[in-house]
């Protein structure tokens, strides 16, 4: 309004719809056309990917099974003893996606971090299939079948300097198909990657590309798809498709569904509301380190955008 010229720089096609006088895309380092931003989003999707693009999670009515997940009367504090979660209780059930929704800084990634065995807990208790894994470290939850998505997958979910074939093995070193007693197997450890490559649409040179040479979604798809080809009891990501293009998103996404309809639970730590809509089974909206509500997806914008702010509408359990 002010006169200035301003380049935006995004792949969230709601803020282009938004903020775009002239939307111009890119693809490839080459710019394939510049279009008005009535265009739809859809359109808009294909010009960024080159083919058509399904922005909508398409997904069959949740098979619910037990409780694998049990966590209750949870309390994590920080180094100044502050409570960053408190007192939270939920369950995540065999076949559902469960996502964690709410502004970001209000406990989500502490959360994940708890589960993991990254934070200590201060009380309260989590267990895995009846398996009381409370204050395990970082190795026995994995190796009791938890995979885990971290929200930074630069810092957290790979070793940029190690090929792709490396970071496949990286919460596996030790065991088949990866290694042979003390011994890499490297002929395995190839194969395997060969296999995962294809399997998750990994864009790469070959398997001995060092990771930090592929694009973000491609980077993406290697930490998915470590996680993801382990024997799982429990899948957790936290902002799975975070600078992720829509070609990405889109394969993410089906993946997480089928993960989800092959019995195993899920839950998605995501701050992206369509996100959460289009995977979400339940979702447990957290503020200041606590559960607000757990609710169906049919709940509208509204009574989330009142919720993520710590207000529970009318109508809503607590």
């Amino acid at each position: 309004a002010e006169g200035t010229s301003i380049v935006f720089i995004t792949h969230k096609l709601r803020e282009v719809k938004a903020v775009a006088d002239v939307v111009t895309v890119i693809r490839g380092g080459k710019v394939i056309e510049s279009v008005s931003p009535e265009t739809s989003v859809g359109d808009l999707a294909t010009l960024m990917v080159g083919r058509d693009v399904e922005l909508t999670v398409s997904k069959a009515e949740a098979t619910v099974g037990d409780a694998v997940l049990q966590v209750r009367n949870l309390v994590v504090v920080d180094d100044r003893q502050q409570r960053v979660i408190d007192d939270v209780s939920l369950d995540v059930h065999a076949g559902e996606v469960l996502c964690i929704a709410g502004v970001e800084g209000n406990g989500q990634t502490a959360l994940a971090e708890t589960l993991l065995g990254l934070r200590p807990v201060h009380s309260g208790t989590i267990t895995l299939s009846g398996i009381d894994i409370t204050h395990a470290g970082v190795k026995e939850v994995l190796e009791a079948g938890v995979g885990y998505v971290p929200e930074d997958r630069k810092k957290d979910g790979l070793v940029a300097d190690f090929t792709v074939e490396e970071n496949f093995m990286l919460d596996g070193s030790f065991s088949e198909p990866f290694a042979k007693g003390v011994s890499i197997d490297f002929g395995a450890r190839a194969e395997r990657s060969k296999k995962l490559i294809e399997e998750f649409d990994v864009r790469t040179p070959s398997s001995t590309t060092l990771v930090k040479k592929l694009s973000g979604g491609n980077q993406q798809k290697v930490v998915v798809a470590r996680e993801l080809s382990r024997d799982l009891k429990l899948f957790v990501a936290a902002q799975p498709t975070r600078g992720v293009d829509v070609g990405s998103i889109e394969f993410i996404h089906e993946s997480i569904i089928t993960t989800r309809d092959s019995g195993i639970p899920v839950m998605i730590i995501s701050t992206e509301l369509d996100e959460v809509y289009g995977l979400a089974d339940r979702i447990a909206v957290m503020y200041r380190g606590r559960i607000v509500g757990i609710v169906p997806p049919s709940t509208t914008r509204e009574q989330m955008g009142q919720m993520m702010a710590g207000i529970v509408p009318e109508g809503i359990a607590a």
